[in-house]
Formats: C-alpha cells, sequence, structure tokens
C-alpha cells in the first residue's frame, strides 16, 4: 500500500497486465502475472527464483504459449500423415488451406 496515493500510476509500465483496453479489459495473462508478484513480492529475488518457479512458468505459458504451439504442430502432423496415408479426407471447406 503506498504512503501517498495521488490516483498517478506512474509505474503502470512496469506491468504487462497492469495496461487494459479501451473497454477496461485487463491483459488476458494479468491473472498469471499477479499470482506470480504476489507470491515473489515480499521474498526476494533469489528465493523467488525457487520458490515461486510453479507461477513463473505459468506466466510465461500464458505470454508465449510454447506448449499450446507444440500441441497444434503435433496435431497438424498427423492430421498430414493420414492424409497421405488416405485414412481421413477433409471436410470441402478446409481442403483449400491445407498445404499441398
Amino acid at each position: 500500500m503506498p504512503i501517498l496515493n495521488l490516483g498517478h500510476k506512474w509505474d503502470h509500465w512496469m506491468l504487462s497486465g497492469a495496461s487494459s483496453d479501451e473497454n477496461g479489459q485487463t491483459h488476458r495473462c494479468f491473472h498469471f502475472e499477479k499470482e506470480f508478484l504476489e507470491c515473489a513480492g515480499e521474498i526476494g529475488k533469489t528465493r523467488a527464483i525457487r520458490e515461486c518457479k510453479p507461477e513463473y512458468l505459468d506466466f510465461l505459458e500464458c505470454i508465449h504459449m510454447y506448449k499450446q504451439k507444440e500441441r497444434l504442430r503435433i496435431i497438424r502432423e498427423r492430421r498430414d500423415k493420414l492424409i497421405k496415408e488416405g485414412k481421413y479426407t477433409p471436410p470441402e471447406y478446409a481442403r483449400e488451406t491445407l498445404p499441398q
């Protein structure tokens, strides 16, 4: 809690989730960032690296979506393999968007 609150948000640039859009909605990873900062805020950097690692990894996954991209790559590879083997025929509306 700040000692003097003037209603200004001079430090809002420090948090990616602190910014909101024109409708007042917060960033999609705001809750993950908030969980990490609540965990790491009072214990210091050295302990936070060890003790807040799950929260930090969740925050990074929300930002970069590594796991989601990897799952999508695997699904596409499996789909392409099934198409080559002749075991799967994509629907008509999707045929023009598939790579040849």
